[in-house]
């Protein structure tokens, strides 16, 4: 059996000894860009290896690109050697708890064609709930090399989404929080505001009381509630830079609600010409 959406502690505490699968630790803070490496190292799920998102995750920033552009593909192709992903391996990726930074991880797996990824519902804080335990030590995976198998059609570029916005061809989806997608508040950016057009659905709606995935009938209301009767392969998922809305896309997924892009510049690169228009105010 492998996961391609989410899983439970209880589904991964029997395969902790099992080298076909692989566990990826994705703590990140945006202020302190090496808290989560520190994290990992102080104590991880036994076996899990760490993902930093600038330095694996994410390629340079430029002067065009937003803050977590998309790595170069040979380079992350090498990372995913490194770490001994093969066309077998069942990766399960978590963070402190709640998916915001194992949804990107879980989303570029299956950009380069390997499904067999899976977002450890809960995270961290779920894992330990469950009685599971954690671990200091360092272990060495035998690298492999992974094959690739680009889908490219899972993102959308600057270049692509200008027009489509035009066309009305998209419905564009927002992740971040209601105060910085109506440009009340930008703590991180330098422009506050939306892409005009954009609809807002915050990742936490994705989430119960305790951080956890809704059940994907509550998700499938909610989504259908934010697409307005499109599509769902209308869909492409924004956010500050590319990396929470690869949880919107997750919640999608695990909704059955497939077939949704990345806008993977996201507002941090559509605020990098200032001739592109910014709307403020709900949308």
């Amino acid at each position: 059996m492998s996961f391609s959406t989410l899983l439970r502690p209880a589904d991964l505490m029997g395969h902790l000894a099992d080298p076909h699968w692989l566990v990826l630790d994705c703590r990140f803070e945006l202020s302190d860009p090496d808290a989560g490496e520190r994290a990992w190292a102080a104590g991880h799920i036994p076996g899990a290896a760490h993902a930093h998102l600038e330095r694996d995750l994410s390629g340079p920033v430029t002067a065009s690109t937003g803050r977590h552009p998309l790595p170069e593909r040979g380079s992350f192709a090498a990372t995913l050697s490194r770490w001994g992903v093969g066309p077998t391996t069942q990766v399960v990726a978590y963070d402190a708890s709640a998916g915001m930074f194992a949804a990107r991880l879980w989303w570029m797996l299956r950009w380069a064609g390997h499904d067999r990824v899976a977002v450890l519902d809960g995270g961290l804080q779920g894992w330990t709930a469950a009685g599971g335990t954690l671990d200091r030590s360092v272990e060495q995976r035998q690298p492999v090399r992974f094959e690739p198998a680009w889908r490219d059609d899972m993102a959308v570029s600057t270049a692509e989404l200008a027009p489509m916005l035009r066309r009305g061809d998209c419905a564009l989806v927002d992740a971040r929080g209601p105060d910085r997608f109506e440009g009340r508040v930008e703590p991180i950016d330098p422009v506050a505001g939306h892409v005009p057009g954009a609809v807002n659905h915050p990742c936490q709606r994705n989430l119960d009381a305790d951080g956890r995935f809704l059940p994907p009938v509550q998700l499938l209301e909610r989504w259908q509630e934010t697409l307005g009767g499109r599509a769902p392969a209308a869909a492409v998922c924004m956010c500050g830079s590319g990396v929470t809305a690869c949880h919107d896309l997750l919640a999608l997924e695990y909704a059955g609600l497939a077939g949704a892009r990345l806008y993977a510049g996201s507002w941090s690169e559509w605020i990098r010409d200032p001739g592109r228009p910014v709307a403020r105010g709900g949308a």
